[in-house]
């Protein structure tokens, strides 16, 4: 019915940039809100930047300042755009959102992505 894909991980110096993207596709009308966690080996998963319908958004501590949530509803993607990545920010990084879809006025559907791994070398 739904679906998240994310892209754009892959492996970066530390204070390099990436921007990933989760695609939603499947009976999709518009993202309602979405949030990028990561998990780093070892470590419990988090929820580092989160987008709401109105557009508002929010930041772990650890990220504030460096990264940015986005959403184009016109493709029916989000982003999160990573600058000054470190060492501590490697992780698999997992989409997870409420999307409004085509099925029925008021349907929603709330998933999470597979991952996309992220590694910053020193």
């Amino acid at each position: 019915q739904v679906q998240l894909v994310e892209s754009g991980g892959g492996l970066v110096q530390s204070g390099g940039s990436l921007r990933l993207s989760c695609a939603a596709s499947g009976k999709v009308l518009r993202i309602n809100n979405m949030g990028w966690h990561r998990q780093a080996p070892g470590k419990e998963r988090e929820l580092v930047a989160f987008i709401d319908s109105g557009g508002v958004t929010n930041y772990a501590d650890s990220v504030k300042g460096r990264f940015t949530i986005s959403t184009d509803n016109a493709k029916n993607t989000a982003f999160l755009q990573m600058h000054n990545l470190q060492p501590e920010d490697t992780a698999v990084y997992y989409c997870a959102g409420e999307v409004a879809t085509t099925q029925a006025i008021g349907e929603t559907w709330y998933g999470w992505g597979q991952g996309t791994s992220v590694t910053v070398s020193q």
